[in-house]
């Protein structure tokens, strides 16, 4: 194997060219000897595509895509334009509304070269204006919910987190991606516009044998939900549609009714209750938009069976 097998970072903006400035500045900064900065412009409307081929020239490339598609298939152009027109063997997902450390790429590289199963490879998250708090390291499993909560969010990093391990699930704020399971899996599923979407290819990789990774020594800095917003009625919508659609995807008929009767109490009922009391109503009734677009898709594919209800 290739000693420095090349990267390709990849970085998508929609309409937040300053923020996705910084996040671009600081993988220029890395210590990795064969890397790219790729950055996928959605369709924006704020001068992002000029403003970034000004700034940077040929040191970064931008590849327009004319529209909003969305997190997944957004991502799926760079994806595919690293891995069929180039020698890059992985890309790093990035999300644009964060700063990575300078040494973050080789330590990466460094453990995914040392198993060809690991097809998914991240670091330490920490919150950008708390920059010693975590946001995560992985995700827990969960007998419920599958992909359980984020692993030491909200804890002080003391070390408790410093030991290479496998994760049953992690958020793609950043994670390095191999071209094998790529070129198995095709890379996110375009059911996904956005949220979720790691959660379902992750799952689909595990079932080819491929293994997700942590190392201690990868850390990264996240400005969280700056593109979308946190309490935004698509955010809201697509919360509620696609952590139900990977259920109904991957596992059985009887996890998918157990896990049903809690999610409709806890994350349509009461999340719209919330919304609604606090006068969001736009984003109460995404959420049950959000619930009868999984239905409706499920109904369409033909996925959705008797089982699955009684």
């Amino acid at each position: 194997m290739r000693r420095n097998p090349t990267v390709y970072v990849l970085v998508l903006n929609w309409n937040h060219k300053l923020v996705t400035l910084d996040c671009v500045e600081s993988a220029l900064r890395s210590d990795y000897p064969r890397f790219r900065v790729v950055v996928i412009d959605n369709g924006s409307t704020d001068g992002s595509v000029e403003f970034l081929q000004r700034k940077y020239g040929r040191y970064v490339t931008v590849l327009e895509n004319g529209a909003n598609l969305g997190y997944a298939d957004g991502f799926n152009v760079g994806l595919r334009y690293a891995f069929r027109h180039s020698d890059a063997r992985y890309c790093l997902v990035m999300n644009n509304d964060t700063v990575i450390d300078p040494r973050a790429i080789s330590e990466l590289v460094k453990l995914a070269e040392t198993d060809s199963r690991i097809g998914f490879a991240t670091g330490k998250v920490y919150y950008f204006d708390q920059p010693t708090v975590l946001q995560t390291v992985g995700r827990k499993e969960d007998s419920i919910w599958w992909g359980g909560e984020m692993i030491g969010n909200r804890e002080e990093d003391r070390g408790q987190y410093d030991q290479v391990s496998e994760r049953v699930f992690i958020d793609d704020i950043y994670t390095l991606v191999s071209k094998r399971v790529y070129i198995d899996t095709q890379g996110y599923s375009s059911d996904f516009f956005l949220e979720a979407e790691e959660y379902d290819w992750q799952a689909r990789a595990k079932k080819l044998g491929y293994k997700i990774m942590y190392t201690p020594k990868a850390k990264l800095w996240h400005k969280d939900s700056m593109t979308i917003g946190r309490d935004s009625a698509l955010k809201a919508y697509y919360d509620a549609r696609n952590p139900l659609l990977v259920i109904l995807k991957h596992k059985s008929p009887q996890f998918f009714k157990k896990y049903l009767r809690i999610y409709l109490r806890r994350r349509i009922f009461w999340s719209s209750l919330v919304y609604a009391k606090s006068g969001r109503l736009t984003c109460a009734l995404a959420k049950w938009r959000g619930f009868l677009s999984c239905v409706k898709w499920g109904i369409k594919n033909r996925r959705l069976t008797v089982k699955h209800f009684v």
